[in-house]
């Protein structure tokens, strides 16, 4: 054993970095811990090379520089590579990085042998795939409110923020963290009984007791759970049946103290033909977004995907992935995925140049596919003067009204949605007023040459925004 022991100005230098970084940027990537010390060093653990390599490239300097300040020497810090185990992380049971499991206390083996052990004798729950858990869901600045709320929920399903409702756009992650949850939950809590359907399941599922006539059936499975997650709630627009039963069931499980998921694809205040009943209800409790990954968390969440396989893909090819495709989880997967299939079907090692081969046109799709119609919408009214909610809003006023119709048509142009979809994304519109918009703008392109250019301008704008999210 060294007589050197530097542990107290590291704490010191790692409170210093929280205050400095910021918790967001001190979440992400301070996942490591004290080891050892030397008269001239620190020996710090990390979960993965991924780990050493970022922190190496951007915090060592920064990390050695403190510590020269606080002891008065130069010390150097050196990393080692530690695989932890899943148990309790440290800040109050929240997770400080998902993606990689938190080191397991000695003092805590004995519970998580336990838990193993609950788990093989229950199984798996046939509702939830078991990839979906917190240890698979990398975390970073666009979601970690999120997935933190989310732990807090598996380890007191119940008793704080019910209902929680998770939303945002496709592929970042709504499902796999309310999954998260239920998986937890089902581990930890043997007698607890979880349903995970989709919004559509429970429509379909409530028609078929009323044709069946087992409503009482229907209504005792869904009101006598502890733990109900429900995916994709806008499928019940219109459904006005099927919200009046969810309604029911709410109320059930709410005065109950049992614990509600539910995942939208947008805040439920603009859902349209929604019972406000229901709506209240939704909102009620803690409602979090989930927003596309930075560029930092879309190479972590490669990583962690590539350290789960068998191919070795250099840091060059996860970075040029993650530089050219923003939009989402889903996208970075799948482009992944396209190189390990070649590297497998032809024998070849994948490097930068059959990376940049094999996913140009997914490269290229890319850079128009993070375009939304947020994005849209913050740069018309941006050049036309007028606030994101003008747009968004009913007020029909001249100068509101042409830029509107602008932002439809441009949106028309460069976005794959239909009209329909469009018509919900400006404010629960009717698809013929995106129709009537984009055939004001085609008539008057005729006679004004100048808005053609205008138009342009606009284009470019909101596609150089889009690519810097």
């Amino acid at each position: 054993m060294s007589s050197w022991n530097y542990s107290v100005f590291w704490n010191e230098a790692m409170n210093q970095a929280k205050a400095e970084l910021g918790e967001h940027e001190f979440a992400m990537w301070f996942n490591i811990e004290y080891d050892s010390s030397t008269e001239s060093s620190i020996v710090v653990r990390v979960p993965s090379s991924f780990y050493r390599d970022q922190l190496i490239r951007q915090y060592q300097k920064f990390l050695e520089t403190k510590l020269y300040e606080l002891t008065g020497k130069a010390l150097a810090l050196d990393f080692i590579v530690v695989k932890p185990s899943l148990s309790d992380s440290k800040n109050g049971d929240q997770p400080q990085f998902i993606a990689d499991e938190t080191a397991r206390s000695p003092k805590r083996e004995a519970k998580h042998s336990e838990r193993e052990e609950v788990k093989k004798d229950r199984g798996r729950h046939h509702q939830l795939r078991q990839d979906y858990t917190f240890e698979n869901f990398v975390i970073g600045d666009n979601n970690g409110f999120a997935a933190n709320a989310a732990l807090a929920i598996s380890k007191n399903p119940g008793t704080s923020y019910n209902p929680f409702l998770i939303y945002g756009g496709v592929g970042l992650g709504k499902t796999h963290l309310m999954q998260s949850i239920g998986n937890r939950v089902w581990v930890e809590s043997s007698k607890m009984k979880i349903i995970c359907i989709t919004a559509e399941e429970f429509t379909n599922e409530f028609i078929q007791s009323i044709h069946d006539k087992t409503t009482q059936n229907f209504k005792n499975k869904y009101r006598y759970v502890d733990v109900l997650l429900i995916d994709d709630i806008h499928f019940l627009q219109n459904k006005l049946g099927s919200q009046e039963e969810l309604f029911h069931t709410f109320n059930a499980l709410y005065d109950g103290n049992k614990q509600m998921v539910f995942t939208c694809d947008r805040p439920v205040s603009e859902l349209k033909n929604l019972s406000d009943r229901l709506r209240s209800r939704f909102e009620r409790g803690l409602n979090v977004d989930l927003q596309p990954p930075n560029f930092e968390t879309r190479c972590a969440i490669l990583k962690k995907k590539i350290e789960a396989g068998p191919i070795t893909v250099p840091d060059d090819v996860i970075e040029i992935i993650a530089k050219n495709i923003s939009t989402n989880v889903r996208d970075l997967e799948a482009a992944l995925t396209k190189l390990v299939a070649y590297s497998e079907l032809v024998h070849k090692n994948i490097t930068l140049e059959v990376a940049q081969n094999q996913l140009k046109d997914v490269f290229s799709q890319s850079k128009h596919g993070n375009v939304t119609i947020d994005n849209i919408l913050r740069v018309v009214a941006d050049h036309y003067k007028l606030s994101y909610n003008d747009l968004k809003g009913k007020k029909r006023t001249k100068n509101i009204a042409f830029p509107r119709q602008i932002a439809m048509f441009i949106a028309r142009e460069i976005t794959e949605y239909s009209t329909t979809e469009l018509g919900f994304e400006f404010g629960g519109r009717d698809h013929t007023t995106v129709m009537h918009a984009c055939q004001k703008i085609d008539e008057r392109l005729k006679l004004d040459p100048n808005l053609e250019s205008s138009i342009q301008l606009l284009i470019r704008t909101i596609k150089e925004y889009s690519s810097k999210i």
